[in-house]
């Protein structure tokens, strides 16, 4: 099967920051997590925007909570997508929510309704725009024609290949939410610690700790030029919790270390990575693709 724009969408979940997926490509669409503050239900980067839900962070006393779509979520989003032969749906990676197991019986349940596999749900093993940037480096596949065979080595690829570093400004949020000790918390905090993160095998690493940004931005472009060549194709994502003063710093960094690069997406991460990783955390994505 020949796919093109025209027969083949492309689902992901709110996670993937990218709420104006739809607005930019009419094959997108994005199903929405939830963040719960008590007894009130936000749906991520739809009812709440990431302007909003820091200014609410930051007056709260207690931390929200999170909860992935439920399996008729992404069955609407399916059905809305009646007039593609196939859909591609890109997931946060199964080892951090249960966003993946809901979307892969809503496509089953698809499949008992209307015959077929229509539907073909991926793990990403990844999250945040690492998962957009999959996105896109498939619909430019879609754009000049492609197969579901080419489609799945891509995806391979990518889980193999895509960079992902991120760095909190506080370990307080990683603690609230149960990720690290209060007092390991505490003592992070009074000696300005900050912990270099990645994603490996679908969950999240350490890398390494420094002390004060400029280690971690130091870190950061350690990382990138370790593993990335100045060569055309290669494609940046940067990802920030209510701290645009990052954006700047990581453009510049990608001119200097690597200026054939492309930054293809600079977003705010919304309310449910901004639940844990807390304002002033940053992350930095870079895939090398060439087509």
């Amino acid at each position: 099967m020949a796919l093109t724009t025209a027969n083949t969408a492309i689902v992901l979940d709110s996670t993937s920051d990218f709420p104006d997926a739809q607005e930019r490509y009419a094959n997108m669409r994005v199903v929405p997590l939830y963040v719960l503050f008590g007894e009130e239900s936000y749906r991520d980067h739809v009812d709440i925007t990431a302007e909003v839900f820091y200014e609410r962070l930051a007056s709260e006393a207690a931390l929200p909570t999170t909860a992935q779509p439920t399996p008729q979520d992404f069955l609407t989003a399916y059905e809305e997508l009646a007039g593609y032969e196939r859909i591609w749906s890109l997931q946060l990676t199964s080892k951090l929510s249960g966003t993946f197991q809901s979307a892969s019986l809503a496509a089953s349940e698809l499949a008992l309704e209307s015959g077929g596999d229509r539907v073909r749900v991926v793990d990403t093993e990844t999250a945040s725009l690492a998962c957009a940037m999959l996105a896109l480096a498939i619909q430019r596949r879609l754009e000049r024609g492609t197969t579901d065979e080419e489609i799945e080595a891509l995806v391979e690829r990518f889980k193999a290949t895509c960079g992902v570093v991120f760095s909190v400004a506080t370990l307080a949020y990683l603690q609230k939410g149960g990720r690290i000790g209060r007092a390991q918390a505490m003592a992070g905090t009074l000696l300005n610690v900050k912990p270099i993160l990645s994603i490996a095998d679908g969950v999240i690493a350490p890398v390494t700790k420094v002390r004060g940004r400029q280690k971690v931005l130091e870190e950061f472009a350690k990382m990138f030029t370790e593993s990335t060549e100045d060569v055309p194709g290669l494609r940046v994502g940067i990802a920030h919790a209510n701290a645009p003063e990052w954006v700047d710093v990581l453009t510049d960094l990608v001119v200097r270390a690597r200026p054939q690069a492309e930054v293809e997406l600079v977003r705010s991460l919304g309310a449910v990575v901004g639940t844990h990783a807390g304002p002033g955390a940053v992350g930095f994505f870079w895939f090398q693709d060439d087509s």
